[in-house]
Order: C-alpha cells, then sequence, then structure tokens
C-alpha cells in the first residue's frame, strides 16, 4: 500500500528521527560516540519538531543470534510499541525509540531484569542520535584541517546498514519448511513442478503508462542544485549523504506534465514571497514540501507545508491570501489547480504528516478520479495508487484470484487496510458484503462518500487500527464463504491481525497485496507456520504469485501473493499413512 516509487520524497526525510533502522556495525557507534562530545551534533532535539531520539532507550545483553523482527516480537509481546529499533554488532545491543516519555519509561521498567532465551536484559538510557549531515561535515572538516580522517570502516557499515536495512529472511520455501514440517511433502512437490519455487510466478505484468503515470508526487523545496534559492523538486541524495539540493522535476519520466505545470506555477509563487525555504540543517526557514495529486478528471490538488516558526497569525492570513489570488486570479490561474492546500507543520507532537490540519485555500476540498468505470473522492491525506492505470491491472488481477465471478453471491470480502475503499468497492457488486478496515479518518469519509458515489449499499468501512478491530469483526462474521484481501503499508500486517486471520477458519482465502515483499516475508511466514500455542487454526500455503509493474522507471514493483487455508488434519494423516508405508517397504 505505501508509495515506494524512487525519486518521490516526503519532508520525513529532513528529520534526523527518520534515518535508517535496522542493523549497523560496531564502527558506525564508534561514530556517534566520538560526535557525542560536540553538542551542536544534538540541536535538533532542540527544537520543534517530533523526534522520537529523545525518547530512546539502549537495550543490552541481547540473546545471541537475535533479528530485527525477533526484538519487535518480544516488545510487542510485552505490550511496547517501538518507533524505531537498531541492533548493533553482533546484535548483543540495540537501540529503541518510542513516541513519548511514558512509553519509554514504561519500556524500562518492564523489560530491565527480564529474562529472554537465557539472558537477562538490562536496559538504560541512550543518547539521541547526532545530525548525520552535521557529523559528515565535521569528519570532512577534519581530513581537510589534517586530523582523524573519517573512518573508511564507518563508510561501508554505511553501505551495509542501506542492504540489511530491508534484510530478505532465507529463501520463503525453506522458511515455510522449517515452521511447517508437515508441509515439507508439498514443497518438495511445489520446487520440482515451478523451478525450485514454492509456488508459480506469473509473468510481470507491465503498467499501461510507462511515463508520466504518477499521479501523486511530493516535492521538497529548498536550495537547487544549480544554486537556485527556493527551488522545487527532488533531493539529489539522502540527508545523511550530506546533501540538502533539489533538481526541478522537468526532465523526469514519470512525473505527469500537469504536476510539472503545477510545480512551475507554484515555483513562481514563492519566488515572489520574503520567505525563506526551511533548512534541516539549521532549521531556520519556512517553505517544506509541495505534494501535488493529479487525475484522470483533470482535477489538480496542491498541498504545500509550511514551518509558521515564530509568525504572527496575521501575517500567516496575509500568506494565504496572496496565494489564493496567486491562483485564482493571478499567473497561476492557468495551473490547473482546483483544490489549495496549506499546512502549518512546525510544532509537532505526532511523527505522522496525516495528523497535522489541512487549511483549505481556495477550491473544492477534494479531487475525483475514476477507475475501472467507478468514481473515488480522494482527500489531502488518503491513500490511493499513485499509478491508475496500474492499478486498474492489479485490482482486476485481485478479482480474478479472489475467485468472485462464480458462485459469490453469498461471499464476504475484507478489505483490510482499505484507503479509500477502492478494491473492495471495485468487487462489492460480484458480492454479498464488503467490509473495509482503515486507520486514517479521512481516508474512511472519503471510503464512505465513494460507496454513494457508486450507488451500493452492501459496503460498510471501520476506522481504527487494523490489530485492534479486525480480530472483532472477523468473530461476529457468520458468512460461509470469506476472502480476505489485505493491502498493508510497507512494514506489513500486524503480528495480531495475523493470528486473528490464522484463527478465522471461515477464511480459506487470503489475496496479499505487497509494495515490499521483502518487508511483508514476516507475514507470509507466518499465515504458514504450524499451528502452536500462540498460532491457531490450520495455516495457508501460498499457490501464486505475480508482479505488477506499478512503478516503471523505477526498480520497485507491487507483488500479488495468493494464499489458500490447508486442511491440517488431513494434509498431516495423509502424510502420516505415506510415511509408515515407506517405512513398511
Amino acid at each position: 500500500m505505501a508509495d515506494v516509487s524512487g525519486t518521490s520524497v516526503t519532508s520525513q526525510e529532513d528529520r534526523p528521527d527518520d534515518l535508517t533502522d535496522g542493523v549497523t556495525s560496531g564502527s558506525r557507534a564508534e561514530e556517534e560516540s566520538r560526535a557525542g562530545s560536540d553538542p551542536s551534533m544534538y540541536r535538533y532535539i532542540k527544537q520543534d519538531l517530533f523526534t522520537s531520539e529523545i525518547y530512546k532507550v539502549e537495550i543490552r545483553n541481547l540473546p545471541k543470534f537475535v533479528g530485527f523482527n525477533d526484538l519487535k516480537k518480544f516488545l510487542a509481546k510485552n505490550g511496547l510499541n517501538p518507533h524505531k529499533i537498531k541492533l548493533f554488532g553482533k546484535h548483543l545491543f540495540a537501540f529503541v525509540t518510542f513516541k513519548n516519555e511514558e512509553e519509554r519509561d514504561k519500556a524500562m521498567k518492564m523489560v530491565h531484569g527480564m529474562q529472554w532465551k537465557g539472558q537477562v536484559l538490562s536496559v538504560r538510557l541512550a543518547k539521541p542520535k547526532a545530525d548525520p549531515i552535521l557529523r559528515k561535515r565535521k569528519q570532512e572538516e577534519e581530513e581537510a584541517t589534517g586530523g582523524q580522517p573519517a573512518s573508511k570502516r564507518a563508510e561501508a557499515a554505511e553501505e551495509e546498514e542501506e542492504e540489511e536495512e530491508e534484510e530478505e529472511l532465507s529463501s520463503n520455501e525453506e522458511e515455510i519448511g522449517s515452521t511447517n514440517k508437515a508441509m515439507l511433502p508439498w514443497l518438495f512437490a511445489q520446487k520440482g513442478k515451478y523451478n525450485k519455487m514454492c509456488c508459480p510466478l506469473e509473468a510481470i505484468q507491465p503498467s499501461p503508462t510507462q511515463t508520466e503515470y504518477r499521479n501523486k508526487c511530493e516535492f521538497l523545496i529548498s536550495v537547487g542544485a544549480d544554486g537556485e534559492d527556493k527551488t522545487i523538486g527532488f533531493r539529489l541524495g539522502k540527508y545523511k549523504g550530506g546533501s540538502c539540493a533539489v533538481v526541478g522535476p522537468a526532465e523526469t519520466r514519470h512525473v505527469s506534465a500537469e504536476a510539472k505545470r503545477v510545480v512551475r506555477d507554484f515555483q513562481k509563487f514563492i519566488r515572489t514571497t520574503s520567505y525563506a525555504v526551511y533548512s534541516p540543517e539549521t532549521y531556520e526557514g519556512h517553505w517544506k514540501q509541495l505534494t501535488v495529486r493529479t487525475t484522470r478528471t483533470k482535477q489538480a490538488m496542491a498541498v504545500v507545508f509550511f514551518n509558521p516558526q515564530k509568525l504572527e497569525e496575521e501575517e500567516l492570513d496575509a500568506l494565504k491570501s496572496s496565494m489564493r489570488k496567486f491562483f485564482t486570479e493571478g499567473e497561476g490561474r492557468e495551473s490547473g489547480v482546483t483544490s489549495l492546500y496549506f499546512v502549518r507543520e512546525g510544532q509537532r507532537m505526532s511523527p505522522k504528516l496525516e495528523d497535522l490540519p489541512c487549511e483549505l485555500v481556495a477550491g473544492e476540498t477534494c479531487v475525483h478520479e475514476e477507475l475501472l468505470g467507478l468514481k473515488f473522492r480522494i482527500s489531502p491525506h488518503s491513500f490511493f495508487q499513485v499509478n491508475t492505470g496500474a492499478a486498474e491491472v492489479l485490482y482486476s488481477a485481485v478479482a480474478a484470484w479472489a475467485e468472485l465471478d462464480e458462485d459469490a453471491t453469498d461471499a464476504t470480502v475484507l478489505d483490510v487496510c482499505c484507503g479509500t475503499g477502492t478494491i473492495g468497492i471495485s468487487l462489492a457488486k460480484r458480492v454479498r458484503k464488503v467490509i473495509g478496515i482503515e486507520m486514517c479518518q479521512e481516508a474512511v469519509e472519503d471510503a464512505k462518500a465513494n460507496t454513494k458515489l457508486n450507488g451500493l449499499d452492501n459496503v460498510e468501512f471501520h476506522c481504527g487500527k487494523a490489530e485492534d478491530i479486525f480480530p472483532n469483526i472477523l468473530n461476529a462474521l457468520v458468512s460461509p464463504k470469506v476472502t480476505a484481501i489485505v493491502d498493508p503499508p510497507r512494514a506489513g500486517l500486524h503480528s495480531k491481525v495475523i493470528l486473528a486471520i490464522r484463527r478465522g477458519e471461515h477464511v480459506k482465502r487470503l489475496v496479499y497485496v505487497a509494495c515490499n515483499a521483502k518487508a511483508a516475508m514476516t507475514n507470509f511466514i507466518d499465515l504458514c507456520r504450524a499451528p502452536s500455542n500462540r498460532v491457531h487454526g490450520a495455516p495457508f500455503r501460498p499457490v501464486r504469485a505475480m508482479a505488477i509493474d506499478l512503478f516503471p522507471q523505477t526498480l520497485h514493483v507491487e507483488m500479488l501473493l495468493l494464499l489458500e487455508r490447508v486442511d491440517y488434519d488431513a494434509q498431516h494423516d495423509t502424510q502420516y499413512v505415506k510415511h509408515k508405508q515407506d517405512e513398511t517397504s
């Protein structure tokens, strides 16, 4: 469900708090320690932007061979919800951050002294991470003055961290086999049929449009690579790599002409103002980010993010008034913007951009899109696939794999992480009922409006975290035929959702849409593992996989995986009989 296209950049990358998690080496920790003596490396924690670095602990004496997912599950099992986890060296200690002081103190109280796999854990407060761009420049200064050069081992560690950030567990079939021995004969047979894979991998489905396909782009506002101030575009490198410069989208192949026009005119507007661009290095300035949505219906939404700093309300009102006039009466009236929003991104107490209120400056409150002959309303914070044409290919495949064409009038579809309801609504006329679950309130409101727009009365939507409300919905469901379709964010589904699906034996078929198959691998394994004291219900097994080129011109694809429920007892009995026959012969 997450947007993973290569050059789309959000303002969240501006903050040290949002840098890479995962695994890093001891040399990187040494670099952090060296930076600790310079207070300027930590000035970002005194600013008004959210950072979980001030709620950071160090967990020591971890068991050997513990990985990122192991630690995450361990903390979740004990009722803890970390914001970020970073393992160091040979995974003997880890840094963990939380969203507030209460959660951090709860973790310290619960985990300190706890025994895990024979090891007694210790927890202590940890220093925040040094600002990466300031640390890099300090290293460069040391090199220039003949001081201690930047560690080559640290540079190698950075590269290693990038690679291990999305570390894939060993091949899917090996993991399934190791967690469900009863499925091994089936796995061996599958590998013989499908070139050592656990299920057929079908041909990649191409996007109908290879260029100018993106209907949403997030542009940074900064100094241009050519030195031109107040430039709107994409950053040339990562913040921690020492780069803040951006280049305009004029030469990009994936950004639509309509979006480029909006960027061009908005850049003209901000250059007429006296307000500077925001600097993630000094935390000064105002203009931060521009998000542009375009649709097939020739509508365009522009959402600008602005740090008000200490400006008076009168000044902000005057700025919004001049913006309105520019895009309704001035030079920007030909930009095609039909919905113009202003977002104050300053004093934030939350790490999520969607928690920030959007102020409508001019035009309509939303834009509308057409997909598979249906109409959809899209608000500023709502999720909608970034490639409309390829989304039609994706949703058509979902419908086919869900097998809803025949005898589906008594079927129920569970649409988990449904966004604006696109998948469920596209299937509604084929089934008795569709139930959608989404945590973004704005998206749920859009989904309900989209139900009315398309004249449907068999669709309902629930707002909340899937792990909180999905189990109750599933338990109350009495439909004889239930198909679950999940389209989660990049990190995958919460373990509570997976456990609920496993318990719900009436869910016989599951279609999993993954924007990052590596990150979702843990979900795949848990769906297929053998029943245990923790995991109840018969397992699933993968029967079909396919990639859809949702992001042409990049290395990313959307992955579609079909899983079907196994009759575990019957499978086990058959294998037991065969095993005994082999012993006799």
